[in-house]
């Protein structure tokens, strides 16, 4: 690959930064706080559960699901062109339960499904995010979470985060990562 040649897997770019990224995180589920956009389509999904939702929150979570989720708005990085935000309830995403569970997860599990499986991407994803038709990482969100930082990291992001990054990539696409991250920490001797 050429210095000016992009990385890619299934067309979608891939910022170098994801290879040389390091980071620490004490999960606490501060990264769900902020809530999360969904893509239309996975908006539409978990209304379809709401009725499953609903028995497992507790009284820091409304039940009321017309204030789970903002207006839709244009996003050429969701898959249906549409972002739909969830709500913040109480100083947390309208899922996130006193523990700092996610209801939509515990749904999943309870149900028999892969814990992932109704889960919105970018909640997976985290602390990657796809901007701009890149994967890349979602710095802006973990520059203010104290359980999370970059800085001081101990573990590069991509093998901390393995198990997301298959999810999303598969097996083949991860290792296509992991073979454009040699290619590149070689080339550039970071």
């Amino acid at each position: 690959m050429s210095e000016n040649q992009q990385y890619k897997i299934n067309g979608l770019k891939i910022d170098p930064v994801v290879f040389t990224s390091k980071f620490r995180c004490n999960c606490r589920g501060e990264c769900c706080n902020y809530g999360v956009y969904t893509d239309f389509a996975e908006h539409q999904h978990i209304m379809s559960l709401k009725d499953e939702l609903i028995p497992l929150m507790d009284e820091t979570q409304t039940r009321d699901f017309r204030q789970w989720f903002e207006e839709p708005e244009e996003d050429p990085d969701f898959q249906s062109g549409i972002a739909v935000g969830t709500e913040i309830h109480q100083g947390k995403c309208v899922f996130l339960d006193k523990q700092g569970l996610c209801v939509i997860q515990k749904n999943s599990m309870l149900r028999g499904r892969h814990k992932w499986a109704d889960k919105p991407l970018y909640c997976i994803l985290f602390p990657f995010t796809i901007f701009e038709g890149s994967l890349t990482i979602d710095d802006e969100h973990i520059e203010r979470l104290s359980s999370c930082n970059r800085e001081g990291g101990e573990t590069y992001i991509m093998d901390f985060c393995n198990e997301e990054l298959i999810h999303f990539l598969g097996e083949e696409g991860y290792k296509q990562l992991t073979e454009y991250r040699q290619e590149y920490l070689s080339k550039t001797g970071k």
